[in-house]
């Protein structure tokens, strides 16, 4: 028999138990909508993994942007070991996504066929916070923007997050103010275009890596970036990966070309100078 002190619940007195006039946890967290949100279309077992997977891989990408923009602002602000905090961050919560295709791994070709159908022409590639976080990281594709139309409200967010400036953008201007000279026409560049490298980057991100001591914060900033940009492309190799395990090389509900489109998108460089110099450093 289990005598009531030992049950070390019970030495703690001071545990609230009335919540008559206080916030729960629950209420504060609004876990009656969170966890009423696992809609079944199919009915089948295994779409509840499917779309809590997807939803909270949603989750974590809205805490991603969160980060990215205060970091973005900070470096704007000059307030570099700021940013540092925000893209370490980043990147730690980028390892939660990528581990979740081990999750998602588990479900087999069998299983996904028998509720497939019910996903109708909803596909991960519409997922507008995806889009966002490549518009903060410089990949910008104007062409994209057609999928959202039926939300003026979500469009109107995209839009002004494809014409804002990058990640690296605000990096590189960090640079200039720090006294590397920067090409003007990589300064007052179209940011809606995808970022192309640059020698005048090339050279100053050179000078910061060779002189780590005297330029620690760039070198640091810099590093994050390379961090960033890693954690990215294994998410992306393992999300490909996932989906030529579980449909082979089936189009998408969406219409792309599936294992063929993610791994295009596998070659997408978004921080190309500092990948650069590693061979010529």
């Amino acid at each position: 028999m289990v005598l009531d002190d030992q049950n070390p619940t019970t030495d703690e007195k001071s545990i609230l138990t009335d919540f008559t006039s206080n916030m729960t946890y629950s209420e504060y967290l609004q876990l009656d909508t969170i966890l009423s949100a696992q809609n079944r279309l199919s009915g089948h077992h295994d779409e509840m993994l499917f779309i809590i997977i997807h939803q909270v891989s949603e989750l974590w990408m809205k805490l991603i942007l969160h980060e990215l923009n205060a970091a973005i602002a900070a470096i704007k602000a000059n307030q570099l070991a700021v940013a540092q905090k925000c893209l370490a961050r980043v990147t730690k919560t980028q390892t939660q996504i990528i581990q979740s295709w081990d999750v998602l791994s588990t479900l087999t070709p069998s299983e996904y066929m028998e509720f497939r159908g019910s996903l109708g022409q909803a596909s991960g590639f519409q997922s507008f916070q995806n889009r966002m976080i490549e518009f903060a990281l410089g990949y910008k594709n104007g062409h994209i923007l057609k999928i959202y139309q039926k939300d003026p409200t979500l469009l109107s967010e995209l839009k002004k997050a494809y014409e804002a400036p990058s990640l690296y953008d605000a990096a590189i201007h960090a640079l200039h103010r720090a006294g590397y000279p920067i090409d003007e026409e990589i300064l007052s560049r179209d940011v809606t275009k995808s970022y192309k490298e640059n020698d005048s980057v090339r050279s100053a991100w050179m000078r910061v890596y060779k002189n780590t001591k005297q330029h620690w914060e760039l070198y640091e900033l810099a590093e994050k970036l390379v961090d960033i940009e890693d954690s990215l492309q294994q998410w992306r190799f393992r999300h490909m990966k996932t989906v030529e395990r579980i449909i082979g090389f089936k189009t998408g509900t969406g219409g792309s070309s599936g294992v063929a489109y993610l791994k295009k998108v596998l070659d997408q460089r978004f921080f190309p100078e500092l990948w650069e110099i590693r061979t010529t450093l």
